[in-house]
Order: structure tokens, then C-alpha cells, then sequence
């Protein structure tokens, strides 16, 4: 298939085919992503996403998945992405579902009325990056969007009926009371939005990056292996979401977990408990990645 770039998709969209929509992220100011920092952000010709869908068919033959890359494919006009997901359902017999990210601003340029649309063409899951919940946190981080835009944009997708998946990054806030705060508001702004999916990474500083910068220079201290630890705690402690589907286990995570809540609250804190108290469980640094 035809590509530019680096590609990158959730882990959980590792069967499906990636049919690159989008180049590049339609924010790239993260201070803490480098994922999309050599692109410059355009929406392809729709023809050439339409022969990306026949050569698809013709290489791979039938598909069940297809995963929308790259970092924000909501961004294109409703009636081209509807033209893509009937072409789509149209080409591959057994295709279930259609998967992408989901910019927060341009989520909120969708009307609730378009984004059903959507759904009901086949567009099942979004995966929303909030990485926190605290207003002043995003601000800091650049994510381009306040707290109450990044509540109503996951809202507005779950109201739609897809299958909302969230992740968040433990360790964002660095030291101090930014920390706590930052997971005491992304457990509160869950608790609102009600996602059926979350999924907390740890914070990892990559060159090239602002926040990698700031730490160089002093202006951001990272929070220890065992804080991480804490706030993945605190994080299972306070959410009330019932059911989720709740995942620590990337590669980036000190210790891995994966289950459901609040089935596996208390089995997730006792492990963390060991974890803290022994250390047992925990991941090398250098088996840990991002």
C-alpha cells in the first residue's frame, strides 16, 4: 500500500488494514508527541484513497477491519468520509467495523447530527486523546483544546453510538501539585464522558520534543517509576465509569494491567501494592518503550 511516513495506529488495530486518509496531525503542537513532527498535515486526493481501497482488495482480498490514519481523519468533509466508509463496506464483504483517531477540535466541527451519520455508515470506534483532564494541563501541553472542549468532543462521539476509547498519560502534570492535580480532573472528566475504553500510558520524554526540552533545561521535572505507580492508583480509585474496559498494559507502563472495572479494582490495587512495597512486577527500564 501507499504511505507517507511513519505510521502509527492503537495497538488493539494491529489486524486491520491502515488506509492513510490523513497525513500528518491536524494540532501537531503537542509539547509531548514527536509522532507526526516530520509531516506537514493535508487531507490526500479522495481518488487516491479510493485506489488505496481497490489495490487493497486486490492485495489483501477480503478484510474484517480497516483502521483510518493518520492522526486525525474526522477532520475531512462528512460527505467525503462518507463516500470512503460506503466504498469501504462496498469492496470488502466482511468487513465489521472502521476505526479511527478523533481530533478534539474537529470533532466539535461536526455537528451531532453528522457524526450519527457517520456511525451509521459503519464508522464504529473513535480513539480520543485527552491525556488529561485538568484545563490548565492542557493549556500547557499545547493539545489545542480547554477541558470542556475535550469533555464535549468525547461526548458528542459517544452520544453518536461509537465505541469511544480513550487514552490519557500518566506523569504528564511532572512533580508537584500539577501531578495530582492532573489525575483527579482526568478521573473526573471520565467519570463525565463515560467511555467504554481507557487506556493510561506513562509519560516518556523523546528528543525533538518541547516537553524533552523543558526537562533538559530544568523547567520540568519528571515524576519517579514509583509516583507513576501512584497515579495509575489514584486513577483506578476514582474512576466510576461501569462498565469500562480499562487497559495500563503499553509497552510504556511499569506495570501492566488489563481488565475491567469495577470488577478488577481491587485486584489492580493489589498489584500496584506489590508492586510499590517490593517491586514486584515491574518492568525494566529498558524493556519499557512508547
Amino acid at each position: 500500500m501507499r504511505y507517507e511516513g511513519d505510521i502509527y495506529r492503537p495497538p488493539g488495530e494491529w489486524k486491520s488494514y491502515l488506509l492513510q486518509t490523513t497525513v500528518g496531525c491536524s494540532n501537531n503542537t503537542c509539547t509531548f508527541c514527536k509522532m507526526y513532527r516530520e509531516k506537514r498535515f493535508h487531507i490526500r486526493p479522495m481518488e487516491d484513497i479510493l485506489e488505496d481501497i481497490r489495490m487493497a482488495r486486490a492485495y489483501y482480498g477480503d478484510v474484517r477491519r480497516v483502521f483510518l490514519c493518520d492522526g486525525d481523519a474526522i477532520i475531512m468533509k462528512t460527505q467525503d468520509l462518507l463516500t470512503i466508509l460506503d466504498t469501504l463496506y462496498a469492496t470488502f464483504p466482511s468487513l465489521e467495523k472502521v476505526t479511527t483517531y478523533a481530533g478534539p477540535r474537529s470533532t466539535l466541527t461536526k455537528s451531532p447530527e453528522e457524526l450519527r451519520l457517520l456511525r451509521q455508515h459503519g464508522l464504529a470506534r473513535a480513539y480520543l486523546g485527552v491525556e488529561t483532564g485538568s484545563d490548565a494541563l492542557l493549556k500547557k501541553v499545547k493539545k489545542g483544546v480547554s477541558a470542556q472542549q475535550m469533555l464535549e468532543a468525547g461526548l458528542r462521539l459517544r452520544e453518536a453510538g461509537m465505541d469511544l476509547w480513550v487514552m490519557v498519560l500518566l506523569g504528564l502534570g511532572g512533580q508537584g501539585e500539577m501531578g495530582e492535580r492532573h489525575i483527579l480532573e482526568t478521573a473526573g472528566m471520565m467519570n463525565q464522558m463515560k467511555p467504554r475504553h481507557l487506556s493510561a500510558l506513562t509519560l516518556t520524554l523523546y528528543p525533538g520534543t518541547e516537553l524533552y526540552e523543558d526537562w533538559q533545561a530544568g523547567r520540568f521535572q519528571p515524576i519517579t517509576p514509583l509516583d507513576t505507580l501512584k497515579e495509575a492508583r489514584l486513577l483506578i480509585e476514582k474512576l466510576e465509569v461501569d462498565p469500562l474496559h480499562f487497559t495500563c498494559d503499553h509497552a510504556s507502563n511499569y506495570v501492566p494491567l488489563k481488565g475491567g472495572l469495577p470488577e478488577d479494582r481491587e485486584k489492580f490495587l493489589a498489584k500496584l501494592d506489590r508492586a510499590l512495597e517490593s517491586g514486584t512486577g515491574m518492568r525494566p527500564e529498558w524493556t519499557r518503550g512508547f
